[in-house]
């Protein structure tokens, strides 16, 4: 996968981070690998939402950019394991940060009463 050219300008470092690992799949796969050597069976079922198609593409483009490695073991059938590389495991601490935000945001969303729709209301004050 063809990463773009970032210009330095300020913020450009958190773009090239999420440039890596945009999109719906690839945080969460580095978040299971952080657990250690999974095969492609395993990730999926701890992925229930992903198809096989897309989890393949997703596995391709973190190894294309050195965040997992790929290891096949020659045997009948033939095994293959994912686990973080040097420098997906040096992203460790931000799939931890994003984890923990999750987690808080949602906690706070909960907590939260319910809003009302604005449209609703406007309709409902004015007279008939």
């Amino acid at each position: 996968m063809k990463r773009r050219d970032f210009a330095c300008a300020p913020g450009c470092s958190v773009e090239v981070t999420l440039d890596l690992i945009d999109g719906k799949w690839k945080g969460v796969i580095l978040y299971h690998l952080q657990d250690g050597r999974l095969r492609f069976g395993e990730l999926r079922r701890r992925m229930p939402g992903i198809t096989q198609r897309m989890l393949t593409k997703q596995l391709r483009a973190l190894e294309d950019d050195d965040l997992i490695t790929r290891e096949v073991f020659a045997e009948v059938p033939p095994r293959v394991e994912y686990a973080l590389s040097e420098t997906g495991e040096r992203l460790r601490p931000v799939i931890d940060a994003l984890k923990r935000w999750g987690e808080e945001h949602r906690a706070r969303q909960q907590q939260l009463p319910p809003r009302s729709e604005p449209a609703a209301e406007t309709a409902e004050a004015q007279p008939a």
